[in-house]
């Protein structure tokens, strides 16, 4: 009876030491981690974002993934494991939320996101004299846009074409990026001559001293809200709500501002 005793109280000693050890071994590694799947229009405006959120939250670790926004959807509508999704729309997050992957109060606007036409400087394109007609010049052989069928830009490119008139012309010349980010680098590398994209990517550093746009009239496309949700899957959700009030607060929206984006509330 006295040896069961003493295996017993061994046993328990053994037991509260390894969770002190696991609780010490936390508390030595407290970093968190937020996994955000985002609209690749966001690219450069989301990692200066990023920057200034872990600089205020040292031990949060932000990863970021970029592509179009109808893919993420498909990956997430799989349970991709992401905490954030920020898309290029409002309708993915929402369809989310019908899925029951998100609940609806996790969801928000963040952006109004703005379409240009695009061409490098070496172009002879008078855009601001000519506009969306500038695309009708037979000098050119490749106009990029993100593929319609999955990105938001996209479609509202193609929206754009054919309320003014051009796409008819210029459908067999279309080169269609997977995503605006690479609609963008066909242009950049000369692969396309001109394009239409995002006005976050025109006036990212990799691209504003390169070419020139022309911002396409907003009642020719449909409206770019831009809408992020928190999925009910995320692993620290806490961090998750933090990231989403720094990105809506003045320090996200300053960001978004210097990128082109329209904010709420302005």
């Amino acid at each position: 009876m006295n040896r069961t005793l003493l295996l017993f109280s061994l046993c328990l000693c053994v037991s509260v030491v390894s969770l002190f050890g696991c609780d010490a071994h936390r508390d030595a590694n407290p970093k968190r981690e937020i996994r955000i799947a985002a609209a690749a229009d966001l690219k450069f405006a989301l990692d200066d974002i990023v920057a200034e959120f872990q600089k205020a939250n040292p031990l949060v670790e932000v990863k970021t993934t970029y592509g179009s926004s109808g893919n993420f959807f498909a990956q997430l509508s799989n349970h991709a494991p992401f905490d954030l999704f920020l898309s290029a729309d409002v309708s993915y997050p929402e369809k989310l939320v019908e899925e029951k992957l998100a609940a609806k109060d996790m969801t928000f606007q963040y952006a109004v996101g703005i379409l240009v036409v695009w061409v490098p400087n070496s172009s002879k394109l008078d855009l601001d004299k000519r506009g969306m007609e500038a695309l009708l010049d037979p000098t050119l052989k490749k106009i990029a846009i993100a593929n319609p069928r999955h990105a938001p830009y996209g479609r509202a490119a193609e929206t754009a074409l054919k309320k003014l008139g051009v796409y008819e012309a210029i459908a067999e010349k279309l080169a269609l990026g997977e995503n605006v980010m690479q609609a963008a680098q066909f242009i950049e590398s000369g692969a396309a001559d001109a394009g239409l994209i995002p006005l976050s990517l025109a006036m990212a550093p990799a691209m504003r001293d390169k070419g020139r746009w022309w911002k396409v009239p907003q009642d020719v496309y449909p409206r770019l809200d831009q809408g992020g949700v928190i999925l009910s899957c995320s692993q620290d959700r806490e961090a998750a709500l933090a990231f989403r009030v720094f990105l809506t607060g003045d320090q996200g929206k300053a960001v978004l501002r210097r990128y082109g984006f329209i904010v709420p509330g302005d």
